[in-house]
């Protein structure tokens, strides 16, 4: 794995959702490759705590914060804070509400209002209190988990595609916009992947053995994805290695697009 000087400058990634399944992944990844980490969660802050140990263990910093995006002055004073002493040259969106998966004809306006203001309006939240930090610091780079849903449509599963939607068009207008001043910001569309929310509902009964079987028959790639896979995807779009990668979708989804 090649040094901090390489992959990044110096300075810490800012990691939403860091104490999740995926998010944890991707905490361990940047450090592996030489970044330090901050990293939010909103609740379990043993998993968080578990989360800054492996960072630790593998020679980098960690620091972790209890964080709402619904909470704009919260975000905005966690985001000062930090950066008032170190610079932050990345910023992993990687959190995401633990949704249901009602057809577009039985969501109520009451699930479709919250999903929206925690997930769209909490990006933007983000972005806001981040932006100036990272224009300031000569650049840096926006990675936000998406969903492959924007390229073939998985039913019941609007609550979770239709933020990232609009949430990928902020994506794009800011590396349209901010593109000048060394600022990059891409997507990763994940498909199924082994992890959080997909165990989760393999445990409550909603993901039937039919609905595993008709999901695997979509893939070319016949197996689910690893959270070690998305967090490779990650790294490398916030790294150095992708610097004249802006305003693209990776998807990291079995060919579920194909």
């Amino acid at each position: 794995m090649t040094g901090q000087r390489e992959n990044f400058p110096q300075g810490v990634a800012l990691v939403i959702g860091g104490s999740g399944g995926m998010g944890q992944a991707i905490c361990k990844r940047l450090a592996e490759a030489g970044s330090d980490v901050a990293l939010t969660y909103r609740s379990n802050a043993a998993r968080a705590a578990e989360t800054a140990a492996a960072v630790e263990a593998l020679g980098r910093t960690a620091l972790t914060v209890r964080l709402s995006l619904e909470d704009e002055a919260g975000i905005r004073t966690t985001v000062d804070e930090l950066a008032a002493h170190r610079r932050i040259h990345t910023v992993v969106v990687a959190s995401g509400t633990d949704i249901a998966q009602p057809r577009i004809r039985d969501m109520t306006t009451a699930q479709w209002r919250q999903v929206m203001d925690a997930d769209l309006n909490g990006f933007f939240n983000l972005v806001h209190a981040t932006l100036p930090h990272l224009k300031a610091g000569g650049g840096g780079s926006y990675v936000h988990i998406s969903s492959a849903g924007l390229h073939r449509w998985p039913e019941g599963d609007v609550l979770s595609v239709a933020p990232k939607a609009a949430i990928e068009s902020l994506v794009q207008g800011i590396a349209r916009e901010e593109g000048r001043h060394g600022i990059r910001a891409n997507s990763v569309a994940l498909g199924v992947i082994e992890s959080g929310i997909f165990l989760r509902r393999l445990a409550d009964g909603t993901f039937t053995e039919r609905w595993r079987q008709a999901a695997l028959s979509k893939l070319c790639l016949k197996r689910w994805g690893s959270a070690d896979e998305v967090a490779d995807a990650v790294v490398f779009l916030a790294s150095n290695r992708a610097a004249y990668t802006t305003g693209q979708v990776l998807s990291v989804d079995g060919g579920y697009r194909v």
